[in-house]
């Protein structure tokens, strides 16, 4: 079976290069690239990457809707594309060589009419999925419940949800409850919570009360450089990193979530399926632009990591 992904909010992904960004000054700009993407587009870009069978389902409209679902057929990625009435966004990224600093600019997205998010709810009903991936920000239109009501038709077919999402959402679909695995980064974490988590131990144990709350199964916490931490009713894992050259961080979270979630679905351990996870956010970074990971790096990475876990500890 195949992993879903449903995308209500993608993007075409532009990246390029400039020697030095300006204001009012026209930059120009080289090594121009697009890329299909937005949250769960990425995640089945991953899932196809390290070999596994995905199929992405996303709302997309206009011109750019059309140019997105071309991206995707380049890559012979299986889609199901629900017809909307605004435009698909388009988000653009610029690396400024004479910094190394990374400019990124996304839009909101469009507006998106109850009977048009409603149909992509319904593109779920058929499907046969082991796991389904709820990924990504919300367009204008779409009410913070859209997971929930996602969550619930997924589970009814019997698969296993991953959310990826902030704010709102994550807060709605999270008090559902019965998700399998969820991802955010430590910012999104900490608006969760409510509060600065400083420590690791205050890290560790605002973790760890959600999995217990029966929440969710799998709770990755993903901090950029400082890698990730992983809760479960059995404790919680961290995990760094191998240092390297950090040439993009565009899709490194989708990277991670696609990573986890293949592992998974290949019925690896949590904490083997999370080390993939670390590994393949960290190989994202190594490459330009919105190009995400490479099989190879993450094959790589993985074993670099897998030298470095340690066993889970219980912060009760």
């Amino acid at each position: 079976m195949p992993i879903v992904t449903l995308t209500p909010n993608p993007a075409i992904d532009g990246a390029s290069e400039a020697e030095t960004v300006r204001p009012i000054r026209k930059i120009r700009t080289t090594n121009e690239r697009y890329d299909p993407g937005g949250g769960g587009v990425n995640v089945a870009r991953v899932v196809q990457e390290l070999g596994g069978e995905a199929l992405a389902i996303y709302m997309a409209g206009g011109a750019t809707g059309t140019v997105l679902d071309d991206l995707l057929d380049r890559r012979a990625l299986p889609r199901r594309s629900v017809p909307i009435a605004d435009h698909t966004r388009i988000s653009h990224s610029v690396f400024e060589r004479s910094r190394g600093l990374e400019y990124r600019f996304v839009p909101d997205g469009p507006l998106v009419t109850e009977s048009e998010w409603r149909s992509c709810l319904e593109a779920l009903g058929d499907i046969d999925a082991g796991y389904v991936v709820l990924s990504g920000s919300l367009p204008r239109g779409v009410p913070d419940e859209f997971y929930c009501l996602a969550a619930d038709r997924a589970a009814r077919g019997g698969a296993k949800v991953v959310l990826d999402t902030s704010g709102e959402a994550l807060r709605k679909t999270l008090a559902r409850g019965g998700l399998e695995l969820v991802k955010p980064s430590l910012g999104e974490f900490q608006k969760l919570v409510g509060r600065k988590l400083e420590s690791a131990a205050d890290q560790d144990n605002a973790a760890i009360d959600i999995v217990r709350s029966g929440a969710v199964r799998l709770l990755a916490v993903t901090m950029g450089g400082e890698g990730a931490l992983l809760a479960t009713n059995g404790g919680v894992l961290r995990l760094r990193p191998p240092h390297v050259v950090v040439r993009s961080t565009v899709g490194s979270g989708d990277s991670f979530v696609g990573a986890m979630t293949f592992a998974l679905d290949q019925g690896a351990a949590p904490e083997d399926a999370f080390a993939y996870g670390v590994a393949a956010g960290t190989a994202a970074t190594l490459r330009p632009g919105t190009q995400l990971c490479s099989k190879a790096d993450v094959e790589q990475l993985y074993a670099q990591t897998r030298q470095h876990d340690h066993a889970p500890d219980d912060p009760a």
